[in-house]
C-alpha cells in the first residue's frame, strides 16, 4: 500500500470501515505484494475446467510443482489429472461450507468448442467466485482464439475475455481475475506465467490476457533466482519505476547495466551502485546512441540477455497548443529510441549483441490504449510502444528471443504525487482495486516477462493498472 495514499489508509481503519458501508465509498484493501520467503500461491488452489479440456494435466503438474493444497470437484478426469501429476487434490462440492476460501480458483476452459458450452463457466464459477480470498487469484484458461478448429470454437474462446474482466470487476477485497490464453503445442510452457498470476507478485495485474505459444524446451531455473547469470539493460534507471526495474532484476540475480541521461549520472550511480549494477549514460536520442550502447554491452558484458526499454518523458499540451519541440522529444525518446536501440542489438544475426533466448521488454502506458486529455505526443508514442511488440515479436521469435510490453496505469510515483488532488484521487480510484499501483508492480511484470521460462510469452501487452476503468 502506499504510503501517500491516505484514503486507503483511513478506509481500513474501524471508523472508516463504517462511513464507507453507509457512504457506499471505495473500498480498497492493502494489497499483498511479494517478499522474500513468501509461498508462490497463498493458500489452497481450486481446480475446475469444462469436460475434454487439454489443459487439466498441465495444470496440475504446476500446482503440484508450487508445493499447494488443492482441491478439485468430484468428476473423474480431473481427479485422474491431478493424481498423474502427484497432486493429492481434496474433494470440492458446491455442499461445501461457505467459510471455504481458496488463494487461488483456476479453470481449464478449452474443452468449450462452442457458444452453448459456455455455461461451463456460470455452472463452475457461480458457487464458487465467493470463495476467492482476500487478494486471491481467478485464473481462466483457453486456447488462442486463432488457434482453434472451427469457427465456432474461435467464437466461444474468445467470449472467455468478456466473461473474466466482467469477473475481475465482481471480485472483492483486492482479488483479481486473468485469461490466459495457451496455443497447441505451448502446454509445456505454462508454468511461468502461472506462477506470476497466482502469486503475491501480480498483485496489481487485474482483468488482463496473456497468450501463451508454442517455444524450445524450458530450461531448469532456480525459481528464487530465475536471472542468474543474465545481463540486463535497463534505461531511464535513474529513478521513480527504472529504479524499480533495476532493483527486481538484481534481486532476481541479473547483473544490471542502469543507463539515463549524464544529468542524473548521481542518481543512476546509487541506485545500480545499490544492487551491485553498473551504469551508463547517454542520450538515446544521439545518432551515435544506439551503436555506443550496443558497443559497451557487448565489450563490458559480451553481450545483452535482457533489455528493459524504460526511459519516457512527458511533455504535456492540448493538441490545439503542442509545439514542434514537445511533440518531437516525446516521439524520439519514448518511441524511436526504442526501435533505433532494439535494431542495434540485434544486427547481424552471428554476432548480435541481444542473446539468443534474449528478453525485450517495453514500457507502454494506458495512455497508448485509451489516451489522455493533453497528452497526444505522450499517448502516440505509448501506442508506437506496442506497435514495436506487435511489429518485432516474428522476427525475434525466429532469434530464438521475445518482445512484450507492459502499459502501467496510474502508479504512485514522485511525478503523480505532483498531480493535483482530484485528478490523483480520480486515477487511484478508477479502477477495480480501487488504489493506485506502486512501481514495483511494474518491476514484477517485467521480472515475469524476462525469465528464461517465458520462452512461450511474446508479443504482449499487459497493463499494471489495477483493471483499469478506461481502456480496454
Amino acid at each position: 500500500m502506499a504510503q501517500a495514499d491516505r484514503y486507503t489508509n483511513l478506509i481500513n481503519t474501524p471508523l472508516g470501515r463504517l462511513v464507507q458501508k453507509q457512504v457506499g465509498l471505495p473500498a480498497p484493501v492493502p494489497l499483498k505484494r511479494w517478499s522474500q520467503g513468501d509461498t508462490p500461491v497463498d493458500g489452497r488452489v481450486l481446480l475446475g475446467g469444462a469436460p475434454g479440456g487439454r489443459l487439466a494435466g498441465p495444470l496440475a503438474k504446476v500446482v503440484a510443482s508450487l508445493g499447494a493444497d488443492a482441491s478439485t470437484p468430484l468428476r473423474e478426469d480431473l481427479r485422474a489429472a491431478a493424481a498423474a501429476a502427484g497432486l493429492d487434490a481434496g474433494p470440492w462440492t458446491p455442499a461445501a461450507a461457505a467459510t471455504q476460501k481458496y488463494g487461488a480458483v483456476v479453470f481449464d476452459a478449452t474443452g468449450i468448442t462452442e457458444p452453448a458450452q459456455l455455461s461451463e463457466l456460470r455452472e463452475f464459477f457461480g458457487p464458487t467466485i465467493r470463495r476467492v480470498a482476500r487478494c486471491g487469484r481467478l485464473v481462466v484458461l483457453g486456447t488462442t482464439p486463432t488457434e482453434t478448429s472451427s469457427p465456432s470454437e474461435q467464437i466461444a474462446q474468445r467470449a472467455l475475455e468478456g466473461f473474466t474482466r466482467s469477473a475481475g470487476k465482481e471480485l472483492k477485497a483486492g482479488a483479481t481475475a486473468q485469461l490466459v490464453y495457451v496455443a497447441p503445442g505451448g502446454e509445456d510452457q505454462l508454468e511461468s506465467t502461472l506462477r506470476f498470476l497466482l502469486s503475491t507478485r501480480s498483485t496489481y495485474v487485474d482483468g488482463q490476457v496473456i497468450r501463451v505459444g508454442a517455444a524450445g524446451a524450458v530450461p531448469a531455473i532456480d525459481w528464487d533466482q530465475p536471472l542468474a547469470g543474465k545481463v540486463a539493460l535497463v534505461t531511464g534507471a535513474s529513478r521513480g519505476i527504472g529504479a524499480a526495474i533495476a532493483a527486481t532484476l538484481a534481486r532476481d540475480g541479473a547483473h544490471v547495466v542502469g543507463l539515463d541521461v549524464p544529468p542524473l549520472e548521481g542518481d543512476l550511480k546509487a541506485v545500480t551502485g545499490a544492487i551491485g549494477g553498473s551504469y551508463l549514460t547517454a542520450d538515446i536520442t544521439a545518432d551515435d546512441a544506439p551503436t555506443q550502447i550496443a558497443e559497451h554491452l557487448k565489450r563490458e558484458h559480451g553481450g545483452v540477455d535482457i533489455v528493459v526499454h524504460n526511459a519516457g518523458i512527458t511533455r504535456d499540451k492540448t493538441l490545439g497548443r503542442m509545439d514542434d519541440a514537445r511533440w518531437d522529444s516525446v516521439i524520439a525518446v519514448n518511441l524511436a529510441a526504442v526501435q533505433r536501440i532494439t535494431d542495434a542489438l540485434i544486427a547481424g544475426r552471428r554476432r548480435a549483441v541481444l542473446n539468443a533466448d534474449g528478453r525485450i521488454v517495453c514500457v507502454s502506458s494506458i495512455a497508448g490504449i485509451a489516451g489522455n486529455f493533453g497528452q497526444t505526443n505522450y499517448g502516440t508514442s505509448k501506442a508506437g510502444v506496442i506497435g514495436v511488440v506487435d511489429a518485432y515479436a516474428p522476427l525475434l521469435a525466429r532469434l530464438g528471443a521475445t518482445i512484450n510490453a507492459v502499459a502501467p496505469g496510474f502508479i504512485e510515483t514522485q511525478m503523480t504525487a505532483k498531480i493535483p488532488f482530484a485528478t490523483r484521487e480520480a486515477g487511484r480510484r478508477m479502477n477495480s482495486l480501487s488504489q493506485g499501483g506502486l512501481p514495483v508492480d511494474v518491476a514484477e511484470a517485467i521480472g515475469y516477462f524476462a525469465s528464461p521460462a517465458s520462452g512461450g510469452v511474446t508479443g504482449n501487452t499487459v497493463r499494471v493498472c489495477g483493471q483499469s476503468l478506461l481502456g480496454a
